[in-house]
């Protein structure tokens, strides 16, 4: 199967902390958590979002809702008051991460 977007199997969510950037993604069902706890790591996501230049990425699993939060830290180019990139909250950054091609199986996907 080609690659899909991320999307497809999962939504997500982003805002701001100061300088640092908070990304949830969350899946549509527990399948589609369990292929994201195994697949969409930190590294994988530092290397998507490595324009912003994050000194780093770290995840957090919500297992209860089957979400991973990322956290981008200094990703924000100084936050809201200081930056002048046009998404200074990091607010559509849940949007960018979901239109990450993903190589998932045939089953995750509706048809």
């Amino acid at each position: 199967m080609p690659a899909v977007p991320l999307s497809t199997i999962a939504h997500g969510r982003s805002g701001d902390k100061g300088n640092h950037a908070n990304v949830a993604v969350i899946a549509y069902t527990d399948t589609g958590f369990a292929w994201l706890r195994d697949h969409l790591t930190a590294a994988a996501v530092a290397e998507y979002f490595a324009p912003l230049g994050p000194s780093r990425v770290e995840r957090f699993e919500a297992a209860n809702v089957r979400g991973l939060n990322f956290v981008l830290y200094g990703a924000l180019a100084g936050g809201a008051s200081r930056s002048l990139r046009t998404d200074t909250q990091g607010k559509t950054l849940a949007v960018a991460l979901l239109r990450m091609p993903v190589d998932v199986p045939d089953d995750l996907v509706s048809r």
